[in-house]
């Protein structure tokens, strides 16, 4: 099931939901793109980051955006307790060792965001630099409601922090709404951000770029 689009230059964007096999790497180096300097203090260096994301990924917890058989963008979920990224303690401690695995996991703790009964929570989204702009995000964050739908939650959630204008911006136009903001300065020095957003939207309801 997916969701095409004919983007500007190179031709149809398909969106489908699930990892394409081999396109964990991939996947992993996205992800770590958008979000390397959130979680950059819990899995830095980057060349052991990147293959630690890629080994622990839910590949049915994914919706992806594919331009010619190529992954340009992705968007994960939490459903059923499983979210995009895993990697329990134990992986942790296995890949990082314990002296240094056991203060990354309090940091890790710290992004760990449960949906309340009736929402499915997005686990972040990542799209290609040279695909920004072209409607890319959009379509991914429509089939992710619809997946929500379909699972018959009530409402999409998630988080963004203070340093991702864009964004916010975008989620916005897609109609979510901001409902909370924790304010975390003693953060900011540690992971470079001060206060994370929760942002929700209703499933059925419509962005101002689909209207």
């Amino acid at each position: 099931m997916g969701l095409d689009t004919t983007g500007t230059g190179t031709g149809p964007v398909t969106v489908r939901r699930g990892l394409p096999v081999g396109a964990e790497r991939r996947a992993a180096e996205m992800y770590w793109d958008a979000f390397g300097r959130k979680l950059g203090p819990a899995l830095n260096p980057p060349d052991k980051a990147v293959p630690f994301i890629a080994a622990h990924l839910n590949a049915d917890r994914a919706v992806c955006a594919l331009l010619d058989g190529q992954l340009v963008g992705l968007a994960g979920y939490q459903l059923g307790g499983r979210a995009l990224t895993g990697g329990s303690a134990s992986a942790v401690l296995r890949a990082y060792g314990h002296l240094r695995g056991l203060p990354r996991l309090l940091l890790l703790a710290l992004f760990e965001r449960r949906p309340a009964p009736g929402q499915l929570v997005m686990d972040g989204i990542a799209v290609d630099p040279g695909m920004r702009g072209r409607g890319v995000g959009s379509l991914l964050i429509e089939e992710v409601t619809a997946v929500a739908a379909e699972q018959r939650c009530r409402e999409v959630r998630l988080d963004v922090i203070d340093t991702n204008p864009r964004a916010r911006a975008l989620y916005e136009r897609l109609g979510f709404t901001a409902v909370r903001t924790e304010h975390t300065p003693y953060l900011r020095g540690l992971l470079g951000f001060g206060a994370v957003t929760t942002m929700r939207r209703a499933v059925g309801t419509r962005g101002a770029e689909e209207l």
